[in-house]
Protein backbone atom coordinates (compact mmCIF):
# COMPACT_ATOMS: atom_id res chain seq x y z
CA UNK A 1 0.00 0.00 0.00
CA UNK A 2 1.36 3.42 -0.91
CA UNK A 3 0.35 7.02 -1.48
CA UNK A 4 1.93 8.09 -4.76
CA UNK A 5 0.63 11.64 -5.04
CA UNK A 6 -1.34 14.16 -3.01
CA UNK A 7 -3.03 17.47 -3.80
CA UNK A 8 -4.07 19.98 -1.14
CA UNK A 9 -6.10 23.10 -1.84
CA UNK A 10 -6.91 25.61 0.93
CA UNK A 11 -6.16 22.96 3.55
CA UNK A 12 -4.69 24.37 6.78
CA UNK A 13 -1.80 26.65 5.68
CA UNK A 14 -1.58 25.20 2.15
CA UNK A 15 -3.01 27.36 -0.66
CA UNK A 16 -2.42 24.74 -3.34
CA UNK A 17 0.22 22.05 -3.27
CA UNK A 18 0.90 18.86 -5.20
CA UNK A 19 3.56 16.37 -4.13
CA UNK A 20 4.65 12.97 -5.47
CA UNK A 21 6.19 10.54 -3.00
CA UNK A 22 8.76 7.77 -2.84
CA UNK A 23 7.25 4.29 -2.38
CA UNK A 24 9.54 3.58 0.57
CA UNK A 25 10.67 6.43 2.84
CA UNK A 26 9.80 10.13 2.75
CA UNK A 27 11.48 12.57 5.15
CA UNK A 28 9.66 15.89 5.52
CA UNK A 29 11.84 18.61 7.03
CA UNK A 30 11.17 22.13 8.17
CA UNK A 31 10.98 24.43 11.15
CA UNK A 32 8.00 24.37 13.48
CA UNK A 33 4.63 25.74 12.28
CA UNK A 34 5.54 25.49 8.58
CA UNK A 35 3.10 22.73 7.60
CA UNK A 36 4.83 19.38 8.21
CA UNK A 37 2.13 18.00 10.49
CA UNK A 38 -0.59 19.50 8.29
CA UNK A 39 0.68 17.42 5.38
CA UNK A 40 0.43 14.22 7.42
CA UNK A 41 -2.99 15.32 8.66
CA UNK A 42 -4.18 15.51 5.05
CA UNK A 43 -3.05 11.90 4.57
CA UNK A 44 -5.05 10.82 7.63
CA UNK A 45 -8.11 12.60 6.22
CA UNK A 46 -7.73 10.70 2.95
CA UNK A 47 -7.69 7.50 4.99
CA UNK A 48 -10.52 8.13 7.45
CA UNK A 49 -12.52 11.06 6.08
CA UNK A 50 -11.77 13.20 9.11
CA UNK A 51 -8.89 14.76 11.02
CA UNK A 52 -7.37 13.22 14.13
CA UNK A 53 -6.69 16.74 15.48
CA UNK A 54 -10.06 18.50 15.21
CA UNK A 55 -13.74 17.90 15.83
CA UNK A 56 -15.04 19.80 12.78
CA UNK A 57 -13.97 20.11 9.15
CA UNK A 58 -14.34 23.90 9.42
CA UNK A 59 -11.09 24.05 11.40
CA UNK A 60 -9.20 22.53 8.45
CA UNK A 61 -10.08 25.31 5.99
CA UNK A 62 -7.35 27.83 5.24
CA UNK A 63 -7.89 31.27 6.78
CA UNK A 64 -10.47 33.41 4.96
CA UNK A 65 -11.35 30.62 2.51
CA UNK A 66 -14.70 28.88 2.04
CA UNK A 67 -13.63 25.25 1.80
CA UNK A 68 -10.83 22.82 1.05
CA UNK A 69 -10.09 19.98 -1.34
CA UNK A 70 -7.87 16.92 -0.96
CA UNK A 71 -6.97 14.33 -3.57
CA UNK A 72 -4.74 11.30 -3.26
CA UNK A 73 -3.46 8.75 -5.76
CA UNK A 74 -3.19 5.41 -3.97
CA UNK A 75 -1.92 1.95 -4.88
CA UNK A 76 -3.65 -0.63 -2.70
CA UNK A 77 -4.19 -4.38 -3.06
CA UNK A 78 -2.60 -4.25 -6.49
CA UNK A 79 -5.01 -1.61 -7.83
CA UNK A 80 -4.85 2.12 -8.48
CA UNK A 81 -7.32 4.46 -6.75
CA UNK A 82 -7.97 8.19 -6.63
CA UNK A 83 -9.64 9.43 -3.45
CA UNK A 84 -11.14 12.89 -3.26
CA UNK A 85 -12.57 15.01 -0.42
CA UNK A 86 -14.38 18.29 -1.07
CA UNK A 87 -15.50 20.32 1.96
CA UNK A 88 -17.31 23.65 2.10
CA UNK A 89 -17.80 26.02 -0.81
CA UNK A 90 -21.47 26.18 0.18
CA UNK A 91 -22.02 22.48 -0.50
CA UNK A 92 -22.35 19.29 1.50
CA UNK A 93 -19.12 17.38 2.15
CA UNK A 94 -18.38 15.17 -0.83
CA UNK A 95 -16.16 12.08 -0.82
CA UNK A 96 -15.41 10.00 -3.91
CA UNK A 97 -13.23 7.02 -4.76
CA UNK A 98 -12.40 6.71 -8.45
CA UNK A 99 -15.10 9.33 -9.06
CA UNK A 100 -17.77 7.14 -7.42
CA UNK A 101 -19.51 8.84 -4.45
CA UNK A 102 -18.68 7.14 -1.16
CA UNK A 103 -21.64 5.96 0.92
CA UNK A 104 -19.73 6.74 4.10
CA UNK A 105 -16.34 8.11 5.14
CA UNK A 106 -15.15 4.61 6.07
CA UNK A 107 -15.14 3.77 2.34
CA UNK A 108 -11.84 5.65 2.21
CA UNK A 109 -10.32 3.11 4.60
CA UNK A 110 -11.06 0.35 2.10
CA UNK A 111 -8.47 2.09 -0.11
CA UNK A 112 -5.92 3.66 2.24
CA UNK A 113 -4.90 2.73 5.80
CA UNK A 114 -2.65 4.88 7.96
CA UNK A 115 -1.01 4.46 11.36
CA UNK A 116 -0.20 7.88 12.81
CA UNK A 117 2.39 8.27 15.57
CA UNK A 118 3.13 11.62 17.24
CA UNK A 119 5.04 12.65 20.41
CA UNK A 120 1.80 12.79 22.41
CA UNK A 121 1.37 9.05 21.81
CA UNK A 122 4.51 8.41 23.86
CA UNK A 123 2.35 9.32 26.87
CA UNK A 124 -0.42 6.91 25.85
CA UNK A 125 0.23 4.61 28.79
CA UNK A 126 0.08 7.36 31.41
CA UNK A 127 -2.95 9.18 30.01
CA UNK A 128 -6.57 8.49 30.90
CA UNK A 129 -8.76 5.78 29.41
CA UNK A 130 -10.16 8.12 26.74
CA UNK A 131 -6.76 8.32 25.00
CA UNK A 132 -6.45 4.53 24.81
CA UNK A 133 -10.03 4.21 23.53
CA UNK A 134 -9.25 6.72 20.78
CA UNK A 135 -6.23 4.62 19.85
CA UNK A 136 -8.36 1.46 19.56
CA UNK A 137 -11.19 3.24 17.75
CA UNK A 138 -8.86 4.88 15.21
CA UNK A 139 -7.48 1.51 14.19
CA UNK A 140 -10.72 -0.47 14.21
CA UNK A 141 -12.63 2.18 12.24
CA UNK A 142 -10.15 1.66 9.40
CA UNK A 143 -10.09 -2.11 9.62
CA UNK A 144 -13.75 -2.92 10.26
CA UNK A 145 -16.48 -0.88 8.51
CA UNK A 146 -19.16 -2.44 10.73
CA UNK A 147 -17.30 -1.20 13.79
CA UNK A 148 -17.08 2.33 12.38
CA UNK A 149 -20.85 2.36 11.76
CA UNK A 150 -21.61 0.96 15.22
CA UNK A 151 -19.32 3.48 16.92
CA UNK A 152 -20.97 6.40 15.13
CA UNK A 153 -24.41 5.11 16.15
CA UNK A 154 -23.35 4.51 19.75
CA UNK A 155 -21.91 8.03 20.03
CA UNK A 156 -25.16 9.48 18.67
CA UNK A 157 -27.23 7.50 21.19
CA UNK A 158 -24.88 8.48 24.01
CA UNK A 159 -25.28 12.17 23.19
CA UNK A 160 -29.08 11.84 23.16
CA UNK A 161 -29.15 9.94 26.46
CA UNK A 162 -26.83 12.49 28.05
CA UNK A 163 -29.19 15.31 27.05
CA UNK A 164 -32.15 13.40 28.50
CA UNK A 165 -30.35 12.89 31.81
CA UNK A 166 -29.35 16.54 31.90
CA UNK A 167 -32.89 17.78 31.26
CA UNK A 168 -34.97 15.25 33.22
CA UNK A 169 -34.89 17.30 36.45
CA UNK A 170 -36.95 19.96 34.70
CA UNK A 171 -38.85 17.47 32.54
CA UNK A 172 -39.43 14.23 34.51
CA UNK A 173 -41.43 12.80 31.60
CA UNK A 174 -38.16 12.32 29.70
CA UNK A 175 -37.17 9.46 32.03
CA UNK A 176 -39.78 7.30 30.30
CA UNK A 177 -37.66 7.42 27.10
CA UNK A 178 -34.55 5.98 28.78
CA UNK A 179 -35.41 2.24 28.39
CA UNK A 180 -35.50 2.59 24.61
CA UNK A 181 -32.12 4.34 24.54
CA UNK A 182 -30.67 1.81 26.97
CA UNK A 183 -31.71 -1.11 24.77
CA UNK A 184 -30.32 0.45 21.61
CA UNK A 185 -27.08 1.40 23.37
CA UNK A 186 -26.74 -2.16 24.69
CA UNK A 187 -27.28 -3.66 21.24
CA UNK A 188 -24.77 -1.30 19.64
CA UNK A 189 -22.37 -1.47 22.57
CA UNK A 190 -22.25 -5.27 22.27
CA UNK A 191 -20.89 -4.85 18.73
CA UNK A 192 -18.16 -2.53 20.03
CA UNK A 193 -17.17 -4.98 22.74
CA UNK A 194 -17.07 -7.85 20.22
CA UNK A 195 -14.53 -6.07 18.02
CA UNK A 196 -12.54 -4.43 20.79
CA UNK A 197 -11.94 -7.70 22.65
CA UNK A 198 -10.56 -9.38 19.53
CA UNK A 199 -8.44 -6.38 18.58
CA UNK A 200 -6.91 -6.15 22.06
CA UNK A 201 -6.07 -9.85 22.00
CA UNK A 202 -4.14 -9.36 18.74
CA UNK A 203 -2.61 -6.16 20.11
CA UNK A 204 -1.37 -7.95 23.22
CA UNK A 205 0.38 -10.66 21.21
CA UNK A 206 2.03 -8.26 18.74
CA UNK A 207 2.97 -5.66 21.36
CA UNK A 208 4.51 -8.25 23.67
CA UNK A 209 6.83 -9.40 20.89
CA UNK A 210 7.77 -5.82 19.95
CA UNK A 211 8.38 -4.82 23.57
CA UNK A 212 10.52 -7.86 24.24
CA UNK A 213 12.70 -6.98 21.26
CA UNK A 214 13.08 -3.35 22.29
CA UNK A 215 13.77 -4.11 25.96
CA UNK A 216 16.18 -6.95 25.19
CA UNK A 217 13.80 -9.49 26.69
CA UNK A 218 14.14 -7.99 30.16
CA UNK A 219 10.43 -7.31 30.70
CA UNK A 220 7.12 -8.98 29.91
CA UNK A 221 4.37 -6.72 28.57
CA UNK A 222 0.74 -7.75 28.79
CA UNK A 223 -2.47 -5.99 27.71
CA UNK A 224 -5.95 -6.78 28.99
CA UNK A 225 -9.28 -5.42 27.79
CA UNK A 226 -11.46 -3.88 30.51
CA UNK A 227 -15.17 -3.31 29.94
CA UNK A 228 -18.22 -3.08 32.23
CA UNK A 229 -18.07 -5.45 35.19
CA UNK A 230 -21.27 -7.36 34.35
CA UNK A 231 -19.74 -8.64 31.08
CA UNK A 232 -18.30 -11.98 32.13
CA UNK A 233 -16.81 -12.83 28.73
CA UNK A 234 -16.28 -10.11 26.08
CA UNK A 235 -15.85 -12.91 23.51
CA UNK A 236 -19.30 -14.24 24.30
CA UNK A 237 -22.49 -14.38 22.25
CA UNK A 238 -23.97 -11.06 21.12
CA UNK A 239 -27.31 -11.72 22.83
CA UNK A 240 -25.59 -12.48 26.14
CA UNK A 241 -23.53 -9.29 25.88
CA UNK A 242 -26.71 -7.26 25.36
CA UNK A 243 -28.33 -8.83 28.45
CA UNK A 244 -25.24 -8.15 30.56
CA UNK A 245 -25.01 -4.54 29.38
CA UNK A 246 -28.68 -4.00 30.23
CA UNK A 247 -28.02 -5.44 33.69
CA UNK A 248 -25.21 -2.93 34.22
CA UNK A 249 -27.47 -0.10 33.09
CA UNK A 250 -30.16 -1.14 35.60
CA UNK A 251 -27.58 -1.14 38.39
CA UNK A 252 -26.57 2.42 37.52
CA UNK A 253 -30.00 3.87 36.76
CA UNK A 254 -30.42 5.93 39.93
CA UNK A 255 -26.79 7.05 39.91
CA UNK A 256 -27.18 8.24 36.31
CA UNK A 257 -30.37 10.19 37.04
CA UNK A 258 -28.82 11.70 40.16
CA UNK A 259 -25.53 12.70 38.49
CA UNK A 260 -27.18 13.55 35.16
CA UNK A 261 -24.41 11.60 33.43
CA UNK A 262 -24.29 8.43 31.36
CA UNK A 263 -22.23 6.16 33.64
CA UNK A 264 -22.82 2.74 32.07
CA UNK A 265 -21.52 1.37 28.79
CA UNK A 266 -18.45 0.68 26.64
CA UNK A 267 -17.75 4.42 26.36
CA UNK A 268 -15.96 3.78 29.67
CA UNK A 269 -13.79 0.92 28.30
CA UNK A 270 -10.03 0.83 28.82
CA UNK A 271 -7.02 -1.39 28.26
CA UNK A 272 -4.74 -2.27 31.15
CA UNK A 273 -1.03 -2.41 30.31
CA UNK A 274 1.24 -4.28 32.71
CA UNK A 275 4.99 -4.88 32.85
CA UNK A 276 5.96 -8.06 34.68
CA UNK A 277 2.51 -8.06 36.26
CA UNK A 278 2.62 -4.46 37.55
CA UNK A 279 0.52 -1.60 36.21
CA UNK A 280 2.62 0.33 33.70
CA UNK A 281 0.54 3.46 34.30
CA UNK A 282 1.30 3.44 38.04
CA UNK A 283 4.75 1.92 38.35
CA UNK A 284 6.67 2.12 35.05
CA UNK A 285 9.49 4.61 34.56
CA UNK A 286 9.37 7.20 31.81
CA UNK A 287 11.62 5.06 29.62
CA UNK A 288 9.47 1.98 30.22
CA UNK A 289 6.24 3.80 29.36
CA UNK A 290 7.77 5.11 26.14
CA UNK A 291 8.91 1.64 25.16
CA UNK A 292 5.44 0.28 25.88
CA UNK A 293 3.83 3.06 23.80
CA UNK A 294 6.22 2.30 20.94
CA UNK A 295 5.25 -1.36 21.16
CA UNK A 296 1.54 -0.48 20.98
CA UNK A 297 1.93 1.65 17.87
CA UNK A 298 4.20 -0.78 16.04
CA UNK A 299 1.84 -3.63 17.01
CA UNK A 300 -1.03 -1.64 15.49
CA UNK A 301 0.91 -1.53 12.22
CA UNK A 302 1.46 -5.29 12.31
CA UNK A 303 -2.24 -5.92 12.94
CA UNK A 304 -3.12 -3.88 9.86
CA UNK A 305 -0.71 -5.96 7.79
CA UNK A 306 -2.15 -9.20 9.14
CA UNK A 307 -5.76 -8.21 8.43
CA UNK A 308 -5.45 -6.36 5.10
CA UNK A 309 -2.48 -8.29 3.74
CA UNK A 310 -0.09 -5.34 3.35
CA UNK A 311 1.49 -2.70 5.52
CA UNK A 312 -0.46 0.51 6.07
CA UNK A 313 1.25 3.85 5.54
CA UNK A 314 3.20 4.75 8.67
CA UNK A 315 3.22 8.43 9.63
CA UNK A 316 5.85 9.43 12.20
CA UNK A 317 5.32 13.04 13.22
CA UNK A 318 8.50 14.29 14.92
CA UNK A 319 8.60 11.16 17.07
CA UNK A 320 12.28 10.34 16.66
CA UNK A 321 13.42 13.62 18.22
CA UNK A 322 11.62 12.59 21.42
CA UNK A 323 13.44 9.25 21.67
CA UNK A 324 16.89 8.33 22.91
CA UNK A 325 19.33 6.84 20.35
CA UNK A 326 18.53 3.25 21.37
CA UNK A 327 14.81 3.67 20.77
CA UNK A 328 15.41 5.68 17.59
CA UNK A 329 17.45 2.80 16.20
CA UNK A 330 14.77 0.31 17.25
CA UNK A 331 12.03 2.22 15.39
CA UNK A 332 14.15 2.73 12.28
CA UNK A 333 14.98 -0.98 12.18
CA UNK A 334 11.29 -1.89 12.34
CA UNK A 335 10.08 0.29 9.43
CA UNK A 336 12.02 -1.25 6.60
CA UNK A 337 8.86 -2.58 4.91
CA UNK A 338 6.01 -0.45 3.63
CA UNK A 339 5.80 3.27 2.92
CA UNK A 340 6.85 5.62 5.71
CA UNK A 341 6.59 9.39 6.21
CA UNK A 342 8.81 11.00 8.84
CA UNK A 343 8.72 14.67 9.84
CA UNK A 344 11.67 16.33 11.53
CA UNK A 345 13.39 19.69 11.94
CA UNK A 346 16.85 18.48 10.91
CA UNK A 347 17.41 15.63 8.45
CA UNK A 348 21.17 15.16 8.81
CA UNK A 349 21.05 11.93 10.84
CA UNK A 350 18.04 10.52 9.03
CA UNK A 351 19.66 11.10 5.64
CA UNK A 352 22.51 8.80 6.61
CA UNK A 353 20.19 6.09 7.95
CA UNK A 354 17.35 6.02 5.45
CA UNK A 355 16.95 5.79 1.72
CA UNK A 356 14.19 7.71 -0.02
CA UNK A 357 13.16 11.29 -0.72
CA UNK A 358 13.70 14.38 1.39
CA UNK A 359 11.20 17.26 1.20
CA UNK A 360 11.51 20.68 2.78
CA UNK A 361 8.46 22.61 3.93
CA UNK A 362 8.31 26.37 4.47
CA UNK A 363 5.17 28.50 4.85
CA UNK A 364 2.93 25.80 3.40
CA UNK A 365 5.10 25.14 0.35
CA UNK A 366 6.85 21.80 -0.21
CA UNK A 367 10.06 21.61 -2.23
Amino acid sequence: MRLDHIMLEDFRNYARQEVSFDPTCNVICGENAQGKTNLLEAMVCLSTGKSHRTRTDRELIRFEQEGFRLEGSVCSRGREFTSHIDVGFGKKKRITVNQVPARMASDLSAVLNTVFFCPEDLHLIREGAAARRRFIDASLCQLRPRYAAALAEYQRLHEHKTRILRDCADRPDLIATLPDFNLRMAETGAILIHYRARFVRMLSDCAAAAHSECSGGKERLDIQYRTVKTVSDPFGDHRLLVIQLLEHQREHHYAEVSSRQCLSGPHKDDIEVTLDGLSARSYASQGQTRTAALALKLADREIHREIIGEYPILLLDDVLSELDPKRQEYVLNRIGSGQVFITCCEEDRLHSLLKGNIYRVKNGVVR
